[in-house]
This record gives C-alpha cells, structure tokens and sequence, in this order.
C-alpha cells in the first residue's frame, strides 16, 4: 500500500528520475528552427506548438492533482508516463502544425502535467519540516533536465533529423517517468518525522504554517489565493516568452549560430535547477515573501537586459542565468505557499487550480516576443515584474478563521 512506505527518500529518487524527463519540456525553443527549415511551417504556429504544450500540462496539473488526493500518486504518474511518452514519439509523423499541437501538444502536455504534479504533492507531505528545500530539490531536476538533454536532442536532430528525433525521444522520457512513477508513495495521515513537531507562529503574528486545511470554495474567498495566481501567472510568462525563443534571441539578436544560441538554453535549465534548489531553501531559513520579492527583482533586471538591441553572447547567457534562476525559484515556493497557507490535505488540488494560471501565461507569452518584437516584449514582462514585487511586499497570510478545517480533523484517512 503506497501510503505504508516506510523510506522517504525512496520518494525523492522516484520524484527526481521522473522531473529529469519532464524538463525536456523546456527545450522546445532546440526544435523551432529544424522544424521551420525542413517543412516551412511559419515561426510564430511552430512556436505555438510551446504554448499548446504548456496549456495542457497546466490543465491536466488541475485534474491529476484531485486525481493523486484521491487515488494515490503511484497510478496518476504512470498514466502521464504513458502519455508523454506516447505523444513525443507520435510526432515523428507530424507533417503539419495541426498534427503536432495534437501529438506534442494535447497528449504529451496532458502526460507532463499528470506526471509534473504527483511528486510534488508526495513529497510536500513526507517532508513537512523541509518544504521549500525538498521542493527545490525535486524540481531543481525539472530544470537540470533541460542542460542533461539539449545535447541529447541536438544529435538526434543533427543524426536522424528532427522527425525521427522526437520518436527516439518520446521512447526516452517515457521510460524514465514510468520507472520514476513506481517508486513514488504518500504518508500515512498521522506521519511526522522523528523528532519534529508543527511549526511555531509565522509572519509575525498569530499564522501557523499549515494548521488550516482550505478546500478550492474556501481559498477561493481569500484575497491570499489571488496574490498566487498573480503571483503565477507573471513569473510563468516572463520565464516562458524567454525560454520559449531562447535560442532565437540568440541568432536574431546577437547573431549566432542556432549551436552557440543553444547554449542560451543550457544557461536558463542549469540557472532554472539552481533556483528551484537554492531558493527553496533560502525561502525556508529568510521567509517566503522575502523570497517572492527577490525573484521579481532579479527576474525584471534579467528582462531589462534583454530589451537592450546592443544584446552580445555574454550578455545573452548572463540574462538568461538571471530569468532562469527566478524563473526556477518559483516553482518550489508557491506549492510551498499553496500548502503553508491552505493545508496539505487538499494541496493537491489548491495547487493544481492555482497553476491554470500557468496556463493563461502559456497561451499569451511565447508569442508575445515574435508578434510586438523581443525588446517590448521583455519589457513589458519587466514592467509586470515590479507589480509582482508590489504586491508581494504588502502580502500577509490568510486568517485561519476564514475557512478550513484544523489538520488534525481533516486528515485523510
């Protein structure tokens, strides 16, 4: 019985086999010019294959994350491993835009999300005196799956073509998420670490991380949830508009080679896997708001940079580090956040509506740059950054009198 499983960390190697694979998703920008030079598609419909992608992954997060609260993680990351394997490897027979946003991105984007969402609801509740470091921890995979593949798929393209590329690939992820997914189990309801009690009152008052349990009709009336999906929906479209064209920028803006351009896509997945890890952790030791606004500053001084037309190699790579690094720091806080503030109990659930918002930023952002031009693009991201940071400073948790049911009478049985 997956609850029943005694090592945690067990979890951890299962949750971070299967992120390695899942970061793929963030190399698409590798298949933009290939898939343009061989079948003459436009730009701007080959780069929406991306926001397909990413929109049904936020969605089937929504639906698998209720899905796993119900079901267990085990069965809901197997059938997204199922699925994103199926859906790459069906691309190889794409000979038109249409074909691929089906096979790339309907059935691929649903199995990432599946798989994307049930180790970090695992993994929150086995390590509740450590969220924000073992969050950063598994999704810093996420990212580094980006650096450990790009290689990877530049041969295949290069070898076999970009057609045959994605088979071999679809066979690829989808053996590691599937093995990655068997490993994976939830805690018995009444688990704690040896040695570990609930946290003491946070944020300067009377807030205790985790003590309320919200349902979705309940956090729904907070202003607090609103704050996430902002929150979201800016961090998600400032880091995909870059990450999407990333290797375009290069060559548009600084003329590079699409190889040496790559590189932009390397720098984003290794700085994208050191934000998730560190600033996990630091939101753990100076504060989740502290945190937030870091990211905000650090993400609109990386977008400044990229609005300059005098862009160089250097300062390509040195940009891209910077949204990355906030970009990836992100993601570990706001499951974190989503938990601290409304409840492990239905997290998978809360998270998973919060991250729709994902999805909006997906369907707007990756396009964005080609149809306003790079420079207003990341400008205008820059601009919504410091509404992130504006926000962020006059946040506070929610009051636990507004809704939700204490932890331990709720717990799942």
């Amino acid at each position: 019985m997956e609850g029943k499983m005694a090592n945690r960390w067990i979890v951890v190697l299962g949750s971070i086999i299967m992120q390695l694979s899942l970061g793929a998703i963030y190399t698409w920008s590798l298949f933009n010019a290939p898939l343009v030079e061989t079948f003459g598609w436009d730009p701007g419909a080959t780069v929406f294959t991306f926001s397909v992608t990413l929109v049904c992954f936020a969605l089937a997060i929504n639906i698998a994350g209720s899905i796993q609260d119900k079901i267990g993680p085990r069965k809901v990351a197997t059938a997204g491993g199922i699925l994103t394997g199926l859906g790459v490897a069906a691309s190889a027979f794409a000979t038109t835009p249409t074909m691929l946003y089906i096979t790339y991105g309907i059935i691929a984007g649903l199995g990432i999300g599946a798989a994307y969402v049930t180790p970090l609801a695992s993994c929150i509740k086995w390590f509740p005196e450590k969220r924000g470091l073992i969050t950063g921890l598994v999704l810093a995979a996420l990212g580094v799956g980006g650096m450990v593949f790009k290689p990877i798929i530049l041969w295949f393209i290069m070898n076999v073509g970009v057609s045959t590329a994605f088979l071999y690939l679809g066979m690829i992820y989808g053996a590691l998420i599937i093995t990655g997914a068997q490993l994976l189990a939830v805690p018995p309801a009444d688990y704690k670490p040896p040695g570990w009690s609930p946290p003491a009152p946070a944020w300067g008052g009377s807030f205790v991380p985790g003590l309320r349990n919200f349902t979705m009709a309940e956090a729904i009336k907070t202003p607090q949830l609103y704050m996430l999906f902002l929150w979201m929906y800016i961090v998600a479209a400032s880091g995909l508009m870059v990450i999407s064209v990333a290797a375009n920028i290069g060559i548009e803006m600084a003329g590079l080679s699409l190889a040496t351009a790559g590189n932009a896509v390397v720098s984003f997945s290794l700085f994208n896997a050191a934000g998730r890890l560190g600033l996990g952790g630091i939101s753990d030791r100076f504060g989740r708001r502290t945190s937030i606004m870091f990211i905000f500053v650090l993400m609109g001084l990386g977008l400044l940079i990229l609005s300059l037309t005098s862009l160089t190699y250097a300062t390509l790579l040195l940009a891209t580090c910077m949204v990355g690094f906030a970009f990836g720091g992100m993601a570990p806080i706001l499951p974190t956040l989503t938990a601290e503030w409304f409840g492990t109990v239905n997290v998978g659930n809360n998270y998973g509506t919060i991250f729709i918002f994902y999805a909006l930023a997906a369907l707007t952002a990756p396009r964005l740059p080609i149809a306003i031009g790079f420079e207003a693009a990341f400008l205008v991201g820059a601009s919504a950054c410091a509404l992130g940071f504006a926000v962020a400073f006059m946040s506070k948790p929610p009051k636990a009198h507004l809704g939700g049911t204490t932890k331990t009478t709720s717990a799942r049985k």
